[in-house]
């Protein structure tokens, strides 16, 4: 692809032609040496170039990418990991990578399947025998080039003799291609950590997913550690060495010589892949392209239809997840750090996005800002249905009431005074990730139930209504699951008023029911061809509908807009929006949507505004002075995006002029929610960042209080305000609860 207006001209004196890629952590552009070799050139992102720890870990990156420098790895060329703006250069190389080519053309079979994985052994023997573990061997890390797959990405890599550097509160890997260690105490990995990835990418390159595939990465990591490979469709003469490979004991695999041996032991023709089984054919893409680096290939076109269609169902809303293995029980919840697919919004409040605020004034926290009557730091674990399912809880207040959900649990009611629990409604199956509290009105709370693989019978998933006071069930109705796909956010249920506006099981209708009686007020098929999703916008309601080719293809770029009148469920005329964008909040009326920059079918950040005005039925468009990658949100008029280290630039949503940008130290942050004078954002480890909303300046910071990764981009917001008292969401259902006066003292 062409340089961008922005990109420099050249680094470190090669003369820059093209980008070939960019991640999380910086873009790689393709560049010629004075001979005129291309190179590659990974350019690490500015907001990096201040962290100490951030270049510790590149210089770490540059010294194990020289010592693996060879015929099976990118030789390094050149780097300047101390300049203002790190950058290493390395050989181009010429190709697909794997993702890409089995996106594109299926997996491999025969000799092509035997070739890649002996090109895979050796480079695995030469980079541990100079003493690296690569630590993210992945699809997207592999390049296929005319003389063999080729390995690179070594972002995460470390000397063997090494001490981890681990990000605070991060655990960093691609779950579906980790090694059981690797999952449960990252820093003790060694060589055959990598060992047991191959494996799995060589049951990918056979069969087109991995031997652990799942629906959620929480299931994944379980089956990671503690349940056998899926190696059917692997072909017989292969099955063996892999099933070696994949030990869930270090020791019990192969060294990367041992591996070599007995793979140049097989048949120079290992036969075709067998028929994979029914449900189980999808690739890994959506998953592997997730990844916190930039590559050093040229992504091609690739069709999206071979991703899954959503977090929860396929494109017919059968449900996804029915043929988990039952008695489920997920590790560490370190398997999410990287793989937050999709996102999520934050417990409902009327005409709201959660935590993310509406229109200016419309602030989350109360008008007096004062503490609740007898209100003392508290902190709380709620246990779900099933207490091995680790998810995290969010929040509306009411009162002196807190009603959370999420996870394995529908609902429960907290006393935002002291945490002390009324009741608790339980889920007993495995939820969707990102679905949480649905939300609450003045005398009930709405939340979702997911069935037990022990009821095959029943609905998937219910919006289940309960009654405030008592906690007592009031109704039930299956849920539709097309959310994600149409407006990326997960979001299949509404609180409008006193009513709730769901989709039903089919995903044909909107259905809007008395949230306390269940009484159907009104029923609203979709619009012929289309599946749409409610999106609420201050005191109005939105369907935002897409084709069925487009929500199946999981590319949904000519969305539109209909108001949907929340008395008679009445359609307006379509507004049509250019997309892929995502609905974020409300501003003087309109709805606000940022236009997403993709790369393939990788999502790269946001790179316009759109403002919908449901009155003109006019949408302005402004463009962003850049792409910015993280967690999108809104509060009181102002577009916020919170990197995944820290950073948090506020955008006008009016113009796309960045207002302020501020680093923080609060990684993963989810965000943002305004009260008590301040604007916070908070990870799933729950260290909370309390910054001005004025210019961003940091007021205070407090220490993480829970286990687990930081957190994915995505996430829904995880802070809620009642009054001046600031309650978090963390890891594992843990809440806890302080003065916004007096923060937890860090350090």
């Amino acid at each position: 692809m062409t340089l961008r207006g922005g990109d420099p001209a050249e680094i470190g004196g090669y003369p820059l032609e093209a980008r070939l890629g960019s991640g999380g952590m910086g873009t790689v552009f393709l560049a010629r040496t004075s001979s005129g070799r291309p190179v590659a050139i990974k350019l690490i992102h500015q907001q990096f170039a201040g962290d100490d720890e951030f270049r510790i870990r590149f210089r770490q990156e540059v010294a194990a990418a020289r010592r693996v420098s060879g015929a099976f790895t990118a030789a390094v060329v050149d780097a300047a990991p101390e300049a203002e703006q790190p950058w290493m250069a390395t050989t181009y190389i010429e190709g697909n990578t794997l993702a890409q080519h089995i996106a594109a053309k299926g997996p491999l079979n025969g000799a092509e399947l035997r070739r890649l994985a002996i090109g895979l052994a050796e480079a695995l023997r030469d980079i541990h025998r100079v003493g690296v573990v690569h630590r993210d061997l992945k699809p997207s890390n592999v390049v296929l080039s005319p003389e063999g797959p080729r390995v690179i990405d070594f972002g995460i890599s470390r000397a063997a003799d090494q001490q981890t550097l681990t990000m605070t509160g991060r655990v960093i890997g691609t779950p579906p291609f980790m090694s059981p260690e690797q999952l449960q105490a990252p820093r003790g990995v060694g060589p055959r950590s990598d060992v047991f990835s191959l494996g799995t990418l060589l049951v990918y390159s056979a069969t087109g997913h991995g031997p652990f595939d799942a629906d959620s990465p929480y299931m994944t990591a379980y089956q990671v550690v503690h349940e056998e490979p899926s190696l059917g469709a692997v072909p017989a003469a292969l099955r063996a060495v892999v099933e070696s490979c994949l030990d869930k004991e270090p020791e019990g695999r192969p060294s990367a010589d041992e591996l070599l041996v007995l793979l140049r032991d097989l048949p120079s023709d290992l036969g075709g892949t067998e028929t994979p089984a029914a449900g189980a054919s999808r690739t890994r893409d959506m998953i592997t392209q997730h990844h916190s680096g930039a590559e050093a290939t040229p992504p091609p076109a690739v069709p999206a239809a071979a991703a899954p269609a959503g977090p929860g169902t396929g494109s017919s809303g059968a449900p996804a997840g029915r043929r988990l293995r039952r008695g489920w029980r997920p590790v560490l919840a370190a398997a999410i750090a990287v793989a937050a697919i999709g996102g999520g919004v934050a417990a409902l409040k009327t005409g709201g996005f959660g935590g993310s605020g509406g229109d200016k004034g419309d602030s989350v926290a109360a008008p007096a800002a004062a503490l609740p009557d007898g209100f003392e730091p508290w902190r709380n674990t709620v246990q779900g249905g099933d207490e091995g399912i680790p998810d995290e809880l969010r929040c509306v207040a009411r009162g002196d009431a807190l009603f959370c959900g999420g996870g394995g649990v529908v609902a429960t009611r907290i006393s935002a005074v002291d945490g002390s629990r009324a009741w608790t409604a339980k889920s007993p199956g495995v939820p969707v990730q990102g679905m949480h509290l649905v939300g609450a009105t003045d005398d009930t709370v709405l939340g979702y139930r997911f069935a037990s693989q022990d009821a095959p019978q029943g609905p998937p998933r219910e919006v289940v209504a309960i009654d405030a006071d008592s906690g007592r069930e009031l109704w039930s109705v299956p849920s539709g699951a097309q959310s994600t796909a149409v407006t990326g956010r997960t979001q299949d249920a509404v609180v409008a008023g006193s009513a709730v506006v769901t989709v039903d099981a089919s995903n044909s209708r909107f259905e809007a029911r008395d949230a306390h009686s269940g009484e159907v007020t009104w029923k609203t098929p979709f619009p012929a061809g289309t599946q749409c999703a409610p999106v609420p916008a201050g005191p109005r309601l939105f369907a935002m509908c897409a084709t069925e080719a487009e929500v199946d293809a999981l590319e949904v770029t000519h969305p539109t807009l209909q108001t949907l009148d929340r008395a008679s469920g009445t359609l307006g005329g379509p507004i049509a929006v250019d997309g892929p964008a995502r609905p974020v909040g409300v501003d003087q009326g309109g709805l606000v949507l940022l236009q997403e920059h993709r790369e393939g079918t990788a999502l790269a950040g946001y790179d316009g505004v759109a403002r919908v005005d449901p009155a003109s039925r006019k949408v302005t468009y402004s463009r962003l002075a850049k792409t910015y990658a993280g967690t999108p949100g809104m509060a009181d008029g102002t577009v916020y995006v919170s990197g995944q280290t820290g950073l948090v630039t506020a955008l006008d949503p009016a113009t796309g002029r960045k207002k302020w940008s501020r680093q923080t130290p609060v990684e993963g942050a989810s965000g943002p929610v305004a009260g008590a004078g301040a604007l916070y954002f908070s990870s799933a480890t729950g260290r909370v960042v309390a910054l001005s909303q004025d210019d961003g300046k940091p007021l205070w910071t407090t220490d993480p209080q829970a286990e687990g990764p930081s957190g994915g981009e995505g996430e829904s917001p995880r802070v809620t305000v009642a009054g001046r008292a600031v309650i978090v969401a963390a890891a594992d259902n843990t809440l806890f609860a302080f003065d916004a006066q007096k923060p937890p003292k860090s350090g």
